[in-house]
């Protein structure tokens, strides 16, 4: 009974927490919401010839290491719902012969497991129970992010591997997520199952499959399950409404446009209360093999080395056209502008297991 009020106590006091945010949100600067609130961003990033995982506070303050593995170079990193853990991928090797393997541990950097070679694009079941991953088309390496085929379903619990319903039919595919109903997976594909280049929602448990006709790639739904963002062009993030739990999900019209002429702009990902958006930003670029653990390809793809790239952030409850280059520290912040190859944000609320 005491542990019961305890976590329920816990529970409410992180409401009032979140309520107390919401409500100063609208008056306060966009970088002092983002230092109070709760939460950490997780993100990769290129140090000293290596790939290595941080983690930040959300105004960007306070970087930390938390892989430091110069055998290693580690990347994409994906928080459990619940904020206690985080998967990712690592490259061992160079070229073609690295290989790419998905791994699993504490947000701190502690009990590290490996779960599968030849394995990418990691994701979370909602109840965090589940880590979804594609398989590697082929055994040889290549850096492309659509050279996957399949999906599997890997359980924390037993250890158990169970492949999609779907599987044989899912290629091509990359940046899945889950609704936050554990209904439907988004995902881009290219090139793969009868598209050329398209989002796609794919039942989670069966073997539906809507293209959401929306020009652009790299989806991720939004924590309340109300909202997508996506890249919709090398210099534009949208931001729309969807209905998740219909079972014909649209996406209505952009609520907001983020957009920079002169930079690319990459990797939208959403605060757990969905109210602050992510994204990397840098220039053109195809990085430069001189550096170790990289690959040739366009800056944006895991793995390719990206000087200048930094994490950015906006707030997602305001609504237009922001424009990056005429805008000031009221319509987005930089988080980091260390320009060392910052990529793939990842918000969580860091809480004890």
């Amino acid at each position: 009974m005491r542990t019961i009020l305890f976590r329920l106590g816990g529970l409410l006091a992180a409401v009032a927490s979140l309520t107390q945010i919401a409500a100063a949100s609208e008056s306060a600067p966009l970088r002092a919401q983002l230092k109070a609130s709760p939460f950490k961003i997780a993100y990769e990033s290129y140090v000293d010839g290596n790939w290595e995982i941080f983690v930040m506070n959300p105004d960007g303050s306070h970087p930390v290491n938390l892989t430091k593995t110069p055998d290693l170079n580690e990347h994409y990193p994906q928080i459990s719902p619940d904020g206690t853990r985080m998967c990712f991928v690592a490259d061992k090797g160079e070229g073609r012969d690295a290989i790419r393997s998905l791994y699993v541990m504490d947000v701190n950097g502690g009990h590290r497991k490996k779960i599968a070679d030849y394995a990418r694009e990691p994701f979370w079941s909602p109840d965090g129970k589940v880590i979804g991953y594609l398989d590697q088309e082929f055994p040889k390496f290549n850096v492309i992010d659509y050279y996957t085929k399949g999906m599997n379903f890997y359980e924390l619990a037993t250890g158990k591997v169970t492949p999609h319903p779907n599987y044989t039919n899912l290629h091509h595919l990359y940046n899945p997520n889950f609704s936050a109903n554990g209904k439907w997976i988004v995902s881009t594909v290219h090139a793969g199952m009868g598209y050329d280049h398209t989002i796609l929602l794919i039942e989670a448990h069966g073997d539906k499959i809507i293209d959401l006709k929306i020009p652009g790639c790299r989806p991720r739904l939004s924590p309340d399950g109300k909202q997508i963002g996506w890249g919709a062009s090398d210099n534009e993030i949208a931001i729309a409404p969807i209905d998740t739990d219909s079972d014909e999900p649209k996406v209505g019209e952009r609520r907001i446009q983020i957009k920079d002429d002169k930079n690319k702009i990459y990797h939208v990902r959403w605060s757990p209360d969905s109210q602050f958006v992510s994204f990397s930003r840098g220039p053109d670029g195809e990085g430069d093999l001189s550096k170790p653990g990289t690959f040739q390809a366009a800056c944006e793809i895991m793995g390719v080395y990206a000087p200048g790239w930094n994490i950015a952030a906006v707030s997602a409850l305001q609504s237009g056209i922001i424009d990056l280059n005429q805008g000031t520290e009221a319509d987005f912040v930089m988080l980091t502008t260390n320009g060392l190859s910052d990529k793939e944000s990842a918000w969580f609320w860091p809480r004890r297991k």
